[in-house]
Protein backbone atom coordinates (compact mmCIF):
# COMPACT_ATOMS: atom_id res chain seq x y z
CA UNK A 1 0.00 0.00 0.00
CA UNK A 2 0.89 3.48 -1.18
CA UNK A 3 2.08 5.77 2.25
CA UNK A 4 0.61 9.71 1.74
CA UNK A 5 4.46 10.62 2.39
CA UNK A 6 5.18 8.94 -1.38
CA UNK A 7 2.48 11.07 -3.07
CA UNK A 8 3.89 14.16 -4.17
CA UNK A 9 2.13 17.67 -4.87
CA UNK A 10 3.11 20.70 -6.36
CA UNK A 11 1.06 23.24 -5.07
CA UNK A 12 2.50 26.44 -7.21
CA UNK A 13 1.69 26.41 -10.96
CA UNK A 14 1.04 29.02 -13.40
CA UNK A 15 -1.22 28.97 -16.36
CA UNK A 16 -2.24 31.27 -19.57
CA UNK A 17 -4.76 32.86 -16.96
CA UNK A 18 -2.11 34.70 -15.43
CA UNK A 19 1.18 34.53 -16.81
CA UNK A 20 1.87 31.37 -17.36
CA UNK A 21 2.24 30.08 -21.25
CA UNK A 22 0.57 26.67 -21.11
CA UNK A 23 -3.31 25.98 -20.61
CA UNK A 24 -4.54 24.92 -17.15
CA UNK A 25 -5.31 21.57 -18.89
CA UNK A 26 -1.29 21.20 -19.95
CA UNK A 27 -0.06 21.99 -16.63
CA UNK A 28 -2.40 19.05 -15.72
CA UNK A 29 -1.23 16.72 -18.10
CA UNK A 30 2.59 17.66 -16.88
CA UNK A 31 1.46 16.77 -13.46
CA UNK A 32 0.48 13.54 -14.26
CA UNK A 33 3.93 12.91 -16.34
CA UNK A 34 6.48 13.90 -13.28
CA UNK A 35 4.22 11.22 -11.49
CA UNK A 36 2.17 13.95 -9.55
CA UNK A 37 -0.91 12.75 -7.13
CA UNK A 38 -2.20 16.95 -6.99
CA UNK A 39 -1.26 20.17 -8.40
CA UNK A 40 -2.21 23.66 -7.30
CA UNK A 41 -3.54 25.61 -9.53
CA UNK A 42 -2.25 29.52 -8.44
CA UNK A 43 -2.46 32.12 -10.77
CA UNK A 44 -1.84 35.87 -10.10
CA UNK A 45 -5.37 37.75 -9.14
CA UNK A 46 -7.38 35.09 -10.79
CA UNK A 47 -9.28 31.78 -10.90
CA UNK A 48 -10.62 31.83 -14.48
CA UNK A 49 -8.34 28.75 -14.84
CA UNK A 50 -9.70 26.13 -12.28
CA UNK A 51 -12.63 24.46 -13.93
CA UNK A 52 -10.77 23.90 -16.74
CA UNK A 53 -7.84 22.41 -14.53
CA UNK A 54 -10.52 20.07 -12.75
CA UNK A 55 -12.10 18.92 -15.71
CA UNK A 56 -8.69 17.20 -16.98
CA UNK A 57 -7.32 16.24 -13.34
CA UNK A 58 -10.17 14.34 -13.68
CA UNK A 59 -9.63 12.49 -16.67
CA UNK A 60 -5.78 12.19 -15.39
CA UNK A 61 -6.96 10.78 -12.18
CA UNK A 62 -5.23 13.37 -10.31
CA UNK A 63 -6.22 16.02 -8.29
CA UNK A 64 -6.48 19.84 -8.65
CA UNK A 65 -6.09 22.07 -5.77
CA UNK A 66 -8.53 25.33 -6.65
CA UNK A 67 -6.05 28.04 -5.50
CA UNK A 68 -4.96 31.72 -6.15
CA UNK A 69 -1.84 34.02 -5.57
CA UNK A 70 -2.82 37.23 -4.38
CA UNK A 71 -0.82 40.42 -4.92
CA UNK A 72 0.35 42.44 -2.29
CA UNK A 73 2.59 45.47 -0.95
CA UNK A 74 4.55 45.57 1.88
CA UNK A 75 6.34 48.75 1.93
CA UNK A 76 6.36 49.35 -1.86
CA UNK A 77 7.50 45.50 -1.96
CA UNK A 78 5.39 42.64 -3.75
CA UNK A 79 4.02 39.97 -1.74
CA UNK A 80 2.45 37.19 -2.67
CA UNK A 81 -0.39 35.64 -0.30
CA UNK A 82 -1.21 31.67 -1.66
CA UNK A 83 -4.47 30.74 -0.79
CA UNK A 84 -5.43 26.66 -1.57
CA UNK A 85 -9.50 25.27 -1.35
CA UNK A 86 -11.22 28.47 -2.18
CA UNK A 87 -14.70 29.29 -2.92
CA UNK A 88 -13.71 29.93 -6.27
CA UNK A 89 -17.15 30.83 -7.29
CA UNK A 90 -18.01 33.06 -4.64
CA UNK A 91 -19.22 36.14 -5.74
CA UNK A 92 -18.06 38.50 -3.33
CA UNK A 93 -14.53 36.91 -3.77
CA UNK A 94 -15.20 37.35 -7.85
CA UNK A 95 -15.98 41.33 -6.91
CA UNK A 96 -12.67 41.65 -4.89
CA UNK A 97 -10.86 39.70 -7.63
CA UNK A 98 -11.76 42.43 -10.03
CA UNK A 99 -10.63 45.16 -7.76
CA UNK A 100 -7.27 43.44 -7.47
CA UNK A 101 -7.15 43.99 -11.49
CA UNK A 102 -7.71 47.44 -11.22
CA UNK A 103 -4.10 47.42 -9.19
CA UNK A 104 -2.45 45.67 -11.47
CA UNK A 105 -3.43 47.43 -14.44
CA UNK A 106 -2.40 50.98 -13.22
CA UNK A 107 1.04 49.19 -12.05
CA UNK A 108 1.25 47.95 -15.52
CA UNK A 109 0.72 51.14 -17.38
CA UNK A 110 3.11 52.52 -14.46
CA UNK A 111 5.40 50.45 -15.98
CA UNK A 112 5.68 50.96 -19.43
CA UNK A 113 5.65 54.72 -19.03
CA UNK A 114 8.73 54.17 -17.20
CA UNK A 115 10.07 52.61 -19.70
CA UNK A 116 9.50 54.89 -21.91
CA UNK A 117 11.40 57.83 -19.58
CA UNK A 118 14.08 55.57 -19.99
CA UNK A 119 14.03 55.64 -23.99
CA UNK A 120 12.60 51.97 -24.25
CA UNK A 121 10.05 52.56 -27.15
CA UNK A 122 7.54 49.95 -25.70
CA UNK A 123 3.09 50.07 -26.07
CA UNK A 124 0.38 48.95 -24.29
CA UNK A 125 -0.52 47.44 -27.14
CA UNK A 126 2.68 45.25 -27.98
CA UNK A 127 2.04 44.01 -24.19
CA UNK A 128 -1.41 43.17 -24.52
CA UNK A 129 -0.43 41.22 -27.89
CA UNK A 130 1.07 38.47 -25.48
CA UNK A 131 -1.57 37.51 -23.40
CA UNK A 132 -2.88 34.13 -24.96
CA UNK A 133 -6.56 34.09 -23.17
CA UNK A 134 -8.93 36.61 -23.20
CA UNK A 135 -9.49 36.19 -19.90
CA UNK A 136 -6.05 36.40 -18.83
CA UNK A 137 -4.21 38.57 -16.51
CA UNK A 138 -1.37 41.20 -17.84
CA UNK A 139 1.71 40.86 -15.68
CA UNK A 140 5.38 42.05 -15.51
CA UNK A 141 6.29 38.74 -18.05
CA UNK A 142 4.43 40.18 -20.62
CA UNK A 143 5.89 43.31 -20.39
CA UNK A 144 9.72 41.57 -20.28
CA UNK A 145 8.78 39.28 -23.42
CA UNK A 146 8.35 42.53 -25.51
CA UNK A 147 11.57 43.57 -24.33
CA UNK A 148 13.11 40.22 -25.44
CA UNK A 149 11.06 40.77 -28.90
CA UNK A 150 13.34 44.33 -29.20
CA UNK A 151 16.39 42.75 -28.00
CA UNK A 152 16.58 45.51 -24.80
CA UNK A 153 17.54 42.03 -23.10
CA UNK A 154 18.13 38.76 -23.95
CA UNK A 155 16.38 36.62 -20.90
CA UNK A 156 13.21 36.81 -18.74
CA UNK A 157 15.60 37.06 -16.09
CA UNK A 158 17.73 39.60 -17.36
CA UNK A 159 14.47 41.63 -18.09
CA UNK A 160 13.53 41.57 -14.42
CA UNK A 161 16.90 42.02 -12.76
CA UNK A 162 17.53 45.27 -15.38
CA UNK A 163 13.86 46.73 -15.42
CA UNK A 164 11.27 44.88 -13.85
CA UNK A 165 12.48 43.51 -10.35
CA UNK A 166 12.36 45.01 -7.38
CA UNK A 167 15.73 46.65 -7.83
CA UNK A 168 15.04 47.51 -11.67
CA UNK A 169 15.20 50.56 -13.22
CA UNK A 170 11.62 50.21 -14.60
CA UNK A 171 10.16 48.59 -11.02
CA UNK A 172 6.99 50.41 -9.61
CA UNK A 173 4.80 49.16 -7.17
CA UNK A 174 1.52 51.76 -6.66
CA UNK A 175 -0.77 51.57 -3.63
CA UNK A 176 -1.80 48.20 -3.02
CA UNK A 177 -3.74 45.54 -0.33
CA UNK A 178 -1.36 45.18 2.35
CA UNK A 179 -0.91 41.11 2.87
CA UNK A 180 -2.89 40.90 5.93
CA UNK A 181 -5.36 42.16 3.76
CA UNK A 182 -4.84 39.32 1.19
CA UNK A 183 -5.09 36.44 4.00
CA UNK A 184 -8.78 38.10 4.88
CA UNK A 185 -9.89 37.60 1.18
CA UNK A 186 -8.94 34.01 1.17
CA UNK A 187 -9.93 33.10 4.67
CA UNK A 188 -13.04 35.09 3.69
CA UNK A 189 -13.27 32.86 0.19
CA UNK A 190 -12.79 29.69 2.51
CA UNK A 191 -9.59 29.09 1.48
CA UNK A 192 -6.49 28.47 3.57
CA UNK A 193 -3.22 30.88 3.29
CA UNK A 194 0.09 30.57 3.00
CA UNK A 195 2.77 33.04 2.15
CA UNK A 196 4.79 32.92 -1.29
CA UNK A 197 8.50 31.88 -0.85
CA UNK A 198 9.45 34.17 1.92
CA UNK A 199 13.00 34.01 1.03
CA UNK A 200 12.43 36.77 -1.74
CA UNK A 201 11.64 39.55 0.69
CA UNK A 202 14.47 39.66 2.66
CA UNK A 203 11.90 40.55 6.08
CA UNK A 204 11.38 37.65 8.37
CA UNK A 205 9.81 40.09 10.87
CA UNK A 206 6.59 40.60 8.40
CA UNK A 207 6.75 36.62 8.05
CA UNK A 208 6.58 36.34 11.70
CA UNK A 209 4.32 39.15 11.90
CA UNK A 210 1.76 37.61 9.47
CA UNK A 211 2.29 33.98 10.76
CA UNK A 212 0.63 35.87 14.26
CA UNK A 213 -1.89 37.07 12.11
CA UNK A 214 -3.23 34.21 10.98
CA UNK A 215 -1.58 32.60 7.68
CA UNK A 216 -2.01 28.73 8.01
CA UNK A 217 1.83 28.03 6.69
CA UNK A 218 4.97 28.93 4.12
CA UNK A 219 6.00 28.50 1.35
CA UNK A 220 9.62 26.72 2.37
CA UNK A 221 10.44 25.02 -0.63
CA UNK A 222 10.42 27.09 -3.97
CA UNK A 223 13.33 27.50 -6.62
CA UNK A 224 14.32 30.39 -5.61
CA UNK A 225 15.14 29.88 -2.26
CA UNK A 226 18.49 28.55 -1.24
CA UNK A 227 19.29 25.55 0.45
CA UNK A 228 19.99 27.92 3.72
CA UNK A 229 16.74 29.44 2.80
CA UNK A 230 14.78 26.47 2.67
CA UNK A 231 16.65 25.13 6.33
CA UNK A 232 16.07 27.82 8.24
CA UNK A 233 11.90 28.32 7.08
CA UNK A 234 11.30 24.82 7.65
CA UNK A 235 12.40 25.51 11.16
CA UNK A 236 10.29 28.43 11.76
CA UNK A 237 7.43 26.42 10.24
CA UNK A 238 8.08 24.28 12.90
CA UNK A 239 8.76 26.64 15.30
CA UNK A 240 5.48 28.22 14.78
CA UNK A 241 3.33 24.57 13.97
CA UNK A 242 2.63 25.77 10.84
CA UNK A 243 2.70 24.25 7.23
CA UNK A 244 5.94 23.59 5.36
CA UNK A 245 4.86 23.52 1.60
CA UNK A 246 6.47 23.66 -1.88
CA UNK A 247 5.78 24.87 -5.47
CA UNK A 248 7.68 24.74 -8.36
CA UNK A 249 6.11 28.20 -9.54
CA UNK A 250 6.49 26.65 -12.86
CA UNK A 251 5.33 29.48 -15.64
CA UNK A 252 6.59 27.63 -18.63
CA UNK A 253 9.61 28.10 -20.98
CA UNK A 254 10.22 31.03 -22.71
CA UNK A 255 12.86 31.33 -25.23
CA UNK A 256 13.95 28.00 -24.33
CA UNK A 257 14.63 29.13 -20.71
CA UNK A 258 12.63 28.07 -17.77
CA UNK A 259 10.67 30.26 -16.01
CA UNK A 260 11.42 29.58 -12.10
CA UNK A 261 11.54 25.64 -12.62
CA UNK A 262 9.27 22.90 -14.33
CA UNK A 263 6.33 21.13 -12.58
CA UNK A 264 7.27 18.62 -10.01
CA UNK A 265 10.76 20.28 -9.16
CA UNK A 266 9.49 21.58 -5.95
CA UNK A 267 6.56 19.11 -3.91
CA UNK A 268 5.49 18.04 -1.08
CA UNK A 269 4.29 14.99 0.18
CA UNK A 270 0.55 14.64 0.16
CA UNK A 271 -0.28 14.27 3.74
CA UNK A 272 0.68 18.48 3.59
CA UNK A 273 -2.38 18.80 1.13
CA UNK A 274 -4.42 16.39 4.08
CA UNK A 275 -3.77 18.62 6.95
CA UNK A 276 -4.63 21.77 5.02
CA UNK A 277 -8.06 20.01 4.40
CA UNK A 278 -8.18 19.67 7.89
CA UNK A 279 -8.13 23.37 8.41
CA UNK A 280 -11.01 24.46 6.39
Amino acid sequence: MVKLEQLRADLHTHSTVSDGLNPPSENIKLAKEAGLIALGITDHDSVAGIDEAIQMANIMGIEAIPGIEISTVEQGQDVHVLGYFIQYKDQRFLKQLKELEKFRDRRNAMMIEKLNELGIDIKMEEVLAKIRREDANVGRPHIAEVLIDKGIVQTMEEAFDLYLGKNGQAYVNPIRISPEEGVDIIKEAGGVPILAHPGIYDNDEMVVRLIRYGIKGIEVYHPDHSEEDEKKYQQMADQYGILATAGSDFHGSRGGIMFHAPIGTKTVSYDIVEKMKATL
